[in-house]
Protein backbone atom coordinates (compact mmCIF):
# COMPACT_ATOMS: atom_id res chain seq x y z
CA UNK A 1 0.00 0.00 0.00
CA UNK A 2 1.20 3.54 -0.82
CA UNK A 3 0.41 5.85 2.20
CA UNK A 4 2.24 8.86 3.54
CA UNK A 5 3.50 12.43 1.99
CA UNK A 6 7.32 13.31 0.90
CA UNK A 7 8.71 16.61 -0.36
CA UNK A 8 11.74 15.59 -3.28
CA UNK A 9 12.95 18.51 -5.95
CA UNK A 10 12.95 17.53 -9.85
CA UNK A 11 16.39 18.20 -11.06
CA UNK A 12 17.61 20.37 -14.50
CA UNK A 13 17.08 17.61 -16.25
CA UNK A 14 13.60 16.25 -15.20
CA UNK A 15 14.61 13.49 -12.94
CA UNK A 16 12.29 12.67 -10.13
CA UNK A 17 13.53 10.53 -6.99
CA UNK A 18 10.77 8.31 -5.90
CA UNK A 19 11.07 7.12 -2.26
CA UNK A 20 12.35 3.65 -1.28
CA UNK A 21 9.57 2.83 0.34
CA UNK A 22 7.60 3.21 -2.77
CA UNK A 23 10.35 1.96 -5.35
CA UNK A 24 10.04 -1.61 -3.56
CA UNK A 25 6.58 -1.58 -4.63
CA UNK A 26 6.65 -0.24 -7.93
CA UNK A 27 8.43 -3.14 -9.46
CA UNK A 28 10.92 -2.41 -12.63
CA UNK A 29 8.67 -1.07 -14.81
CA UNK A 30 5.49 1.02 -14.01
CA UNK A 31 2.86 3.91 -15.50
CA UNK A 32 2.79 7.26 -14.90
CA UNK A 33 -0.36 9.13 -16.22
CA UNK A 34 -1.59 12.47 -16.53
CA UNK A 35 -4.21 12.51 -13.60
CA UNK A 36 -7.00 15.00 -12.06
CA UNK A 37 -6.60 18.22 -10.33
CA UNK A 38 -3.40 18.76 -12.13
CA UNK A 39 -1.95 15.58 -10.72
CA UNK A 40 0.03 12.91 -12.07
CA UNK A 41 -0.90 8.82 -10.71
CA UNK A 42 2.09 6.67 -10.80
CA UNK A 43 1.16 2.95 -10.68
CA UNK A 44 2.50 -1.10 -10.68
CA UNK A 45 1.80 -2.73 -13.99
CA UNK A 46 -0.74 -4.76 -12.22
CA UNK A 47 -2.98 -1.56 -11.17
CA UNK A 48 -2.27 0.04 -14.61
CA UNK A 49 -3.59 -2.89 -16.37
CA UNK A 50 -7.30 -2.93 -13.90
CA UNK A 51 -7.41 1.37 -14.69
CA UNK A 52 -7.02 0.25 -19.02
CA UNK A 53 -9.85 -2.51 -18.41
CA UNK A 54 -12.34 0.32 -16.97
CA UNK A 55 -11.03 2.82 -19.42
CA UNK A 56 -11.58 -0.49 -22.27
CA UNK A 57 -14.96 -0.80 -20.95
CA UNK A 58 -16.41 3.11 -21.02
CA UNK A 59 -19.29 3.14 -23.44
CA UNK A 60 -17.80 5.06 -26.53
CA UNK A 61 -20.87 6.46 -27.24
CA UNK A 62 -20.49 8.89 -24.48
CA UNK A 63 -18.41 11.96 -24.94
CA UNK A 64 -17.21 12.52 -21.54
CA UNK A 65 -16.02 8.52 -21.80
CA UNK A 66 -14.42 9.46 -24.66
CA UNK A 67 -12.36 12.55 -23.75
CA UNK A 68 -11.87 10.35 -20.12
CA UNK A 69 -10.27 7.54 -21.92
CA UNK A 70 -8.08 10.09 -24.33
CA UNK A 71 -6.90 12.01 -21.85
CA UNK A 72 -5.68 9.41 -19.54
CA UNK A 73 -3.92 6.71 -22.50
CA UNK A 74 -2.55 9.51 -24.39
CA UNK A 75 -0.77 10.99 -21.25
CA UNK A 76 0.37 7.99 -20.26
CA UNK A 77 3.93 6.51 -19.90
CA UNK A 78 5.69 3.21 -19.19
CA UNK A 79 8.45 4.67 -16.73
CA UNK A 80 11.21 2.74 -14.82
CA UNK A 81 13.85 3.63 -12.11
CA UNK A 82 17.72 4.64 -13.22
CA UNK A 83 20.43 3.04 -10.72
CA UNK A 84 19.97 6.52 -8.27
CA UNK A 85 15.89 5.71 -8.26
CA UNK A 86 15.15 8.46 -10.20
CA UNK A 87 12.52 8.41 -12.86
CA UNK A 88 12.77 11.10 -15.94
CA UNK A 89 9.14 12.54 -16.05
CA UNK A 90 8.02 13.50 -19.79
CA UNK A 91 7.83 16.99 -20.62
CA UNK A 92 3.76 16.80 -21.48
CA UNK A 93 3.60 15.24 -17.71
CA UNK A 94 5.86 18.07 -16.55
CA UNK A 95 3.67 20.55 -17.73
CA UNK A 96 0.32 18.96 -17.07
CA UNK A 97 0.83 19.05 -13.49
CA UNK A 98 3.01 21.83 -13.29
CA UNK A 99 6.15 20.26 -12.30
CA UNK A 100 9.02 23.08 -12.11
CA UNK A 101 11.35 22.57 -8.82
CA UNK A 102 9.78 21.55 -5.69
CA UNK A 103 7.34 18.22 -5.43
CA UNK A 104 5.34 16.11 -3.48
CA UNK A 105 4.66 12.50 -3.42
CA UNK A 106 1.73 11.08 -2.07
CA UNK A 107 1.05 7.86 -1.09
CA UNK A 108 -2.57 7.29 -2.87
CA UNK A 109 -3.21 3.24 -1.54
CA UNK A 110 -2.99 1.04 -4.65
CA UNK A 111 -0.70 3.72 -6.03
CA UNK A 112 0.70 7.20 -5.38
CA UNK A 113 0.43 10.89 -7.32
CA UNK A 114 2.85 13.85 -7.80
CA UNK A 115 2.29 16.99 -7.44
CA UNK A 116 3.70 20.50 -7.82
CA UNK A 117 4.79 21.25 -3.96
CA UNK A 118 2.50 24.86 -4.84
CA UNK A 119 -0.56 22.52 -6.13
CA UNK A 120 -0.91 20.28 -3.23
CA UNK A 121 0.10 22.60 -0.71
CA UNK A 122 -3.19 24.36 -2.40
CA UNK A 123 -5.57 21.51 -2.70
CA UNK A 124 -4.63 20.06 1.15
CA UNK A 125 -5.58 23.81 2.79
CA UNK A 126 -9.02 23.67 0.25
CA UNK A 127 -9.74 19.98 1.53
CA UNK A 128 -9.21 20.45 4.66
CA UNK A 129 -11.74 23.65 4.84
CA UNK A 130 -14.21 21.26 3.12
CA UNK A 131 -13.11 18.26 5.17
CA UNK A 132 -16.34 17.70 7.17
CA UNK A 133 -18.77 17.72 4.47
CA UNK A 134 -16.29 15.92 1.79
CA UNK A 135 -16.61 13.11 4.43
CA UNK A 136 -20.55 13.28 5.09
CA UNK A 137 -20.48 13.14 1.68
CA UNK A 138 -19.22 9.59 1.89
CA UNK A 139 -22.25 8.38 4.00
CA UNK A 140 -23.79 7.34 0.27
CA UNK A 141 -20.40 4.86 -0.54
CA UNK A 142 -21.29 3.03 3.26
CA UNK A 143 -18.10 4.74 4.36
Amino acid sequence: MFMGESSHNLDPKGRLTIPAKFRNQLGETFVIAKWMEHSLRAMPIDVWNKLEEHLNNLPIGKKDARAFKRFVMAGSMQAEFDKQGRVIIASNLKDHAQLEKEVVVTGVGDSFEIWSADNWKAYTEETAENFDDIAEGLVDFDF
